[in-house]
């Protein structure tokens, strides 16, 4: 789904990202892993296609990103920081969102026989839209797209995460007013409000209650299984062991070592991923269990 090669980057003086190859497979949990400044940041915003790398290639499914801009229709992304027009109720950012993205997705390929019918063209998406809302939003073709091809957006959001973090109290409240863990809320709900085929989740969890956060984990479990593809940054490393099935870990804009969750538990011993971290860097004695010495 997501192949980089060679990607370099540096900031003056600083190279954050150092002939990094990596592969991300489709229709599983990936966590990108490492100390602040590894490099994580400059990886997936150089996916998304918010940074420029020196040198490298960096396909999505196949389309070459800084190449071509279509890529970025199958593409959720939460941030660790939700940053929205802090005037703007919760409903008037859900909307501007959807706007904009349609906007987006309508604007190439506009043909000139759609632009003198715009108003029957405007009826029509609205009754799609709505038709779709009612639907329970499920996508065409069970949501697999053919292969080789972006996807086209239905129309019908998926406003399931709203709904069990039930926002409707909130939403017509200035984004401003929201505490943390509401704006973390609301970043959830536009991440998958288009039913991308990636998502990128930064410390997803930040913030969330307890009952909130578990809501959320079980709907990123549920778009996996449905073969959504998920790249996952968290330093709550049983929060990783619990959602993720590969890791990729990165030490000074390097890739330092990539496994499966179960290869790194196996390899070192240990059976929570945060210590088995620790033994892979070499950080973590290990305790024998009959005399209590380290090795």
């Amino acid at each position: 789904m997501i192949q980089v090669s060679k990607l370099n980057k540096n900031y003056g003086t600083v190279q954050a990202l150092s002939s990094v190859d990596v592969e991300i497979e489709p229709g599983r949990i990936t966590a990108v892993l490492g100390p602040n400044g590894a490099g994580k940041t400059t990886l997936i915003k150089s996916i998304l296609g918010l940074v420029k790398p020196d040198s490298g290639v960096i396909t999505v499914d196949g389309i070459r990103v800084n190449g071509e801009s279509r890529y970025r229709e199958m593409i959720g992304y939460m941030p660790q920081l939700a940053r929205y027009p802090e005037n703007l109720t919760v409903t008037e950012i859900v909307d501007m969102i959807r706007d904009i993205r349609k906007s987006a997705s309508t604007s190439e390929g506009r043909s000139a026989s759609t632009r003198t019918d715009s108003h029957n063209s405007k009826n029509r998406t609205a009754d799609k839209f709505h038709a779709g809302e009612k639907s329970a939003g499920r996508p065409e073709n069970n949501g697999k797209p053919a292969e080789g091809q972006v996807p086209a957006h239905d129309g019908s959001p998926d406003l399931e995460i709203w709904e069990r973090f039930g926002l409707d109290s909130e939403k017509d409240k200035a984004f401003r007013t929201l505490s943390g863990g509401n704006r973390q809320k609301v970043s959830a709900v536009l991440a998958f409000l288009f039913r991308p085929r990636v998502l990128f989740l930064d410390e997803p969890t930040t913030g969330l209650d307890p009952v909130s956060s578990s809501i959320l984990k079980d709907k990123i479990l549920a778009e996996r299984d449905r073969g959504t593809t998920i790249v996952l940054t968290s330093h709550i490393m049983s929060e990783v062991q619990e959602l993720a099935e590969q890791v990729v870990y990165l030490l000074e804009g390097e890739i330092y070592f990539e496994r499966t969750v179960a290869e790194l538990l196996e390899e070192t011993g240990q059976s929570t991923l945060e210590r088995a971290i620790a033994v892979k860097l070499g950080r973590q004695p290990k305790v024998t269990a009959e005399t209590g010495a380290t090795s």
